[in-house]
């Protein structure tokens, strides 16, 4: 602590930094202003190109924990942590023009599958996942993730020396490989065996960009209707009774409107990536019951390469029910010319930190798609075309006055 405090006198970082004006062409001020009804980003936005380059090439100011973990610290006794699992080792960092993004370190190599014994809430969380699932989400014309990229950290100068945080300063210390390592506090992981470390000092990581502050943008947070169980033995309603839909839709909103078919939506994208861990969904208060459901914290997909969880179709193979346009994505990324594989392998090739997946997982993801439409088939097969796939792609044009507002 000593040497801290030495190290940033010498640097001046005690001092205040003199406020800076938000320019209004940034990317994450333009992004935040592109969130309409339609998703988080108009189709070919130039923006978020703009965006995922300045995550990956601008300097952070800031390092620190993110308000959820500064909430939690010193809530657990560090003594009972016994997995290196649980919530993801994460900070936000900062850059110019009030830019914010979660920093989420790698803690497993791509290679690596998740052991067969583990549950799905204590399997590892993956920073190459994260990316992925971005890529993937706009693949599918869903554009419900935040923007997100891979990106090589210099942990000492881009968290260590620019953070003021004197907790995250504490957990910084030097392996004996000659590399510099930093933990996480209780209540996540708050041993040094834990820890994440650098080579010497670079560590590769995802970034994901920050949504618009709750302030300006209220969100909900709802829990998933096909919820799994957090017990070692415990079920569900929805893993024993097949009918489970039929009282889901007994319930508003789920009784009418969107709300079913964008957790269809999820289902598809969720087993997809093979993720089981989608507790709950959150939406933006401004676009009412039919707004489109945010897919966030997507770092344990892409586990289990040579598995196919069925059950997380569940709310698709249950409720028998799915958008138009879906399906037609879905049916022509099952095409030759247009294989999902292949379309992801060239769209992660953008990152710099490509290969993002192993080869098993890009061909998991055609094998998937198959196993998905083959379960719209069965339910097209027993209730009819018309009561399957709902018509969406007559919407009415959305007014100007929907889209987010933002005040400076």
């Amino acid at each position: 602590s000593r040497r801290h405090k030495l190290y940033r006198e010498e640097l001046n970082l005690t001092s205040p930094a003199a406020p800076l004006p938000l320019r209004p062409e940034a990317s994450w001020l333009q992004f935040h202003l592109g969130i309409s009804r339609d998703g988080l980003y108009p189709r070919s936005s130039p923006t978020v190109n703009r965006l995922l380059r300045d995550m990956q090439d601008l300097t952070t100011i800031s390092a620190d924990y993110s308000q959820d973990e500064k909430a939690l610290l010193g809530a657990c006794d560090c003594s009972q942590i016994v997995k290196p699992s649980g919530v993801h080792l994460k900070l936000v960092l900062r850059f110019q023009d009030f830019g914010k993004a979660m920093f989420k370190p790698m803690r497993q190599k791509r290679e690596e599958e998740t052991p067969e014994d583990f549950f799905y809430f204590v399997d590892f969380q993956r920073h190459n996942a994260e990316i992925a699932a971005f890529h993937l989400d706009r693949i599918l014309d869903f554009r419900r993730v935040p923007p997100t990229v891979g990106r090589l950290i210099n942990v000492t100068k881009d968290i260590l020396e620019v953070t003021k945080n004197e907790i995250l300063q504490s957990v910084f210390f030097v392996s004996p490989a000659s590399n510099v390592c930093f933990f996480a506090k209780c209540p996540y992981m708050c041993k040094t065996e834990y820890a994440v470390c650098g080579n010497p000092h670079l560590l590769e990581g995802s970034l994901s960009a920050f949504l618009p502050s709750l302030n300006l943008a209220p969100r909900l947070s709802i829990p998933n209707p096909w919820i799994r169980s957090y017990s070692f033995d415990g079920k569900e309603e929805w893993e024993v009774n097949p009918l489970y839909c039929d009282t889901v839709r007994e319930i508003y909103p789920y009784s009418n409107g969107n709300r079913l078919l964008n957790i269809v939506d999820m289902a598809i994208f969720d087993f997809l990536i093979g993720n089981m861990d989608r507790h709950h969904y959150e939406m933006f208060t401004k676009f009412g019951d039919d707004g489109f459901l945010l897919h966030l914290d997507n770092a344990r997909g892409f586990g289990r390469h040579s598995h196919d969880e069925t059950s997380i179709l569940a709310p698709l193979s249950q409720c028998c029910i799915i958008k138009k346009t879906t399906l037609l994505r879905l049916q022509l990324l099952a095409e030759p010319d247009y294989r999902l594989s292949d379309v992801m392998r060239e769209s992660l090739l953008q990152d710099r930190l490509a290969p993002v997946l192993t080869e098993p997982h890009l061909l998991a993801l055609d094998r998937r798609l198959q196993l998905i439409l083959k379960a719209v088939r069965k339910c097209i097969d027993t209730y009819g075309e018309a009561k399957v796939v709902a018509n969406d792609t007559t919407q009415p044009g959305v007014p100007a006055s929907d889209r987010v507002k933002l005040t400076t």
